[in-house]
């Protein structure tokens, strides 16, 4: 009799699991893949609700074979004066990996400042940097954006839209990544830019890169050189064309002080550079642009006329 009872009660109890378990069963996994798992795309598809006067288009890189997308935004002038040719301002994202779209949150206050005549009118052209951001990565040509920017999206840019296709009318600029990136590329490049706008940059990860053949990390090198303080004294000791430069920071940002740094650093190499630092801004391109943003479009305006004046012999 109690070995009956025991098997009942086995019976019931197991009936109640399974019910229990038909009633409310467990969700299958969700095979989403991490954010950081999705990937690097060299074209992007642009944010619902963009700024209008955003495009995004794509050209073909002949070292990759494949589209590459950037995002441009021409001025109402640009239209409006069919026979004009305007000035490039080519602007590098922070973060990594690369994305056309990254930045483009700036275009409101850049278009609204040159369509209130507040800056002169300039292409404003946002880079996708590749697979680590603005780097070349040795012995890996699919990860070779600075190239691909420097030889392959430039000249597009100049072939396919109405350009002064030489150095006084392209300018650099960035936040963060991009700051490093504007520093490194026009320091390599003065032949290519009249102006140079580097915000935000992480100078104390560039100095590491200097000083450890290479290494950012363990598992991340680049090419012997390829860093901020490196090409900054090639920079001062070779005869080149002047690159205006100009650095910028809010001294709540993480990369303040190393900012300071590397202003100090290039006061020892007697490179000059305007600064500017915005009281209360953490590492935010977006703060800083709308406390500062103007001053920023018009050092760019005033390098395009100044590299456009005919030079005294």
């Amino acid at each position: 009799m109690l070995l009956r009872s025991l098997i009942l009660l086995m019976t019931l109890t197991t009936t109640g699991i399974c019910t229990a378990t038909e009633q409310n069963p467990k969700k299958p996994k969700r095979n989403t893949p991490p954010k950081a798992a999705q990937g690097f795309q060299w074209v992007n598809a642009m944010p619902k609700n963009h700024h209008p006067s955003l495009k995004h288009a794509t050209f073909r890189s002949p070292s990759l074979n494949r589209d590459v997308g950037y995002v441009i935004l021409l001025p109402t002038e640009y239209k409006a004066n069919p026979n004009q040719k305007f000035p490039v301002v080519y602007y590098l994202h922070g973060g990594r990996p690369g994305s056309e779209t990254k930045s483009i949150g700036l275009a409101a206050s850049i278009d609204n400042a040159m369509a209130n005549s507040d800056a002169s009118a300039a292409i404003y052209v946002f880079v996708n940097g590749g697979p680590v951001s603005h780097y070349n990565i040795p012995d890996a040509p699919e990860k070779q954006g600075a190239s691909l920017f420097i030889e392959e999206l430039i000249p597009h840019i100049d072939a396919t839209y109405r350009t002064i296709a030489n150095r006084s009318g392209r300018a650099l600029e960035g936040f963060s990544q991009g700051g490093r990136a504007t520093m490194r590329l026009a320091l390599r490049h003065p032949d290519l830019f009249c102006s140079a706008a580097a915000g935000g940059g992480g100078y104390a990860t560039e100095k590491r890169i200097s000083e450890e053949d290479g290494y950012e990390n363990p598992k991340l090198r680049f090419s012997p050189g390829d860093n901020t303080w490196d090409l900054a004294r090639v920079y001062a000791k070779r005869p080149h064309p002047t690159v205006q430069w100009m650095i910028y920071v809010g001294d709540k940002g993480f990369n303040y002080e190393n900012n300071l740094q590397y202003m100090q650093f290039l006061d020892s190499l007697q490179i000059p550079y305007e600064r500017i630092v915005v009281p209360g801004a953490t590492h935010s391109a977006k703060q800083i642009y709308d406390a500062a943003g103007l001053k920023i479009m018009r050092f760019h305006a005033a390098n395009f006329r100044d590299a456009a004046k005919p030079k005294s012999e």
